[in-house]
């Protein structure tokens, strides 16, 4: 079996087999909702653990120095990033990071902007840490692409606003920030007090036609203000190993981040993670590569697809494996739209409210499939559309 081809986990305990039933109220579904692929991990990360199980004792382990070198090694080739391993701490979550910087940089009642729509957790990490959430939503320009509104960030911002919760690329739409909008965004963001907490967990998925640019990286300036969330996880379908970190240049920021760290007593993980992390970036080049062709191709597939159902908008995404497709033309609630999925295309998809209002109307696709699963999605999905009279 090849490593993009159909592989069943329904036998498994994968979350997005496992809670068909509970989200969807049907087994009948196509889950394509949660952001892991189904393909699979590559096989220099799962021959480094069966390595490691040579050795009888799985006991505590620190993450090793080599670890952490062959993630710099990684920035360094394919975002022209240069960090130091001192700059690093490990993360069981990039959710887990953005909770403990939230109360590392702030304190409760103090404002953290987060733009919406975005990846859910986001609100949750604010609230639950007793913080106030402010919303500076994103703005689609006339040819549907999504900016950020810094008119309405600068008419926000307070003596209380401390963080900004950065998406990049961005979940779900997509986006893959440019330099001059990156730039703009964290020099008004520097004027003001506030430092950038910056999940740039998809930063390996993004598309030839687009460039990845760590904020961080821009400047000095913008490089002590920002807190940067990077991991294997997604770049390498291992979320299952729980393992990613923390990029502070700031000797300051580091040392208040570490402060509640140590609070929380991540510890330093599992030693099958540490190995599987140091695997996937020494030796995880050409599967990255071959992904990338292979998540090319399905995006190809879908962006034909709507251009033969163009009751469905779609902009080609420019990072990540998640397609924000716009079903607002078919003009029903967003309950009746998440029904029409489940029970008539028989798909499990993301439903767009639920990364906050301004995701109405629309539905979140997962494409890191084997090509034959996306080519039975679209084709149910095609299938559901003619028999409720869309053509």
């Amino acid at each position: 079996m090849g490593e993009f081809d159909f592989i069943d986990r329904s036998q498994s305990n994968a979350e997005k087999y496992t809670l068909k039933q509970k989200l969807f109220g049907t087994q009948e579904v196509l889950p394509m909702w949660v952001a892991d692929m189904d393909i699979a991990t590559p096989a220099c990360v799962l021959d480094a653990v069966r390595h490691r199980l040579e050795h009888p004792i799985i006991g505590y382990e620190i993450m090793s120095e080599h670890a952490y070198e062959a993630q710099c090694d990684w920035v360094a080739r394919h975002h022209r990033w240069s960090i130091s391993a001192e700059w690093l701490s490990y993360s069981p979550s990039v959710v887990a990071s953005i909770g403990c910087a939230i109360r590392a940089f702030s304190n409760e009642g103090d404002e953290v902007i987060v733009q919406s729509p975005v990846y859910p957790p986001f609100y949750e990490m604010v609230r639950s840490n007793n913080r106030k959430l402010v919303l500076n939503p994103l703005v689609q320009d006339n040819q549907g692409e999504y900016r950020f509104d810094l008119e309405d960030l600068k008419a926000k911002i307070t003596p209380k606003t401390k963080l900004l919760l950065l998406c990049s690329p961005h979940n779900p739409v997509g986006r893959v920030w440019s330099r001059e909008e990156l730039t703009a965004l964290g020099e008004l963001c520097v004027q003001n007090g506030i430092i950038i907490i910056s999940d740039e967990v998809h930063c390996d998925i993004v598309f030839s036609e687009n460039t990845h640019i760590p904020l961080a990286s821009i400047s000095p300036i913008l490089g002590e203000n920002t807190v940067t969330l990077m991991g294997p996880g997604k770049t390498f379908n291992m979320a299952g190993f729980s393992i990613s970190t923390v990029v502070i240049a700031s000797s300051v920021l580091r040392e208040r981040y570490r402060i509640q760290q140590h609070k929380i007593h991540y510890g330093d993980g599992a030693v099958l993670s540490h190995v599987a992390f140091e695997a996937a970036y020494r030796q995880g080049e050409l599967w990255h590569e071959n992904l990338l062709n292979h998540l090319t191709l399905n995006r190809t597939m879908i962006e034909q697809w709507c251009v033969a159902h163009p009751i469905i908008g779609f902009r080609k995404p420019q990072g990540t494996y998640l397609v924000w497709l716009d079903c607002r033309a078919l003009k029903m609630g967003d309950r009746e739209l998440r029904d029409f999925f489940v029970q008539e295309a028989g798909l499990g998809l993301s439903a767009g409210l639920g990364f906050g209002k301004e995701g109405s109307g629309y539905m979140r696709l997962n494409f890191a499939v084997a090509t034959e699963i996306l080519e039975r999605a679209l084709n149910q999905l095609s299938n559901a559309l003619k028999r409720n009279g869309y053509g």
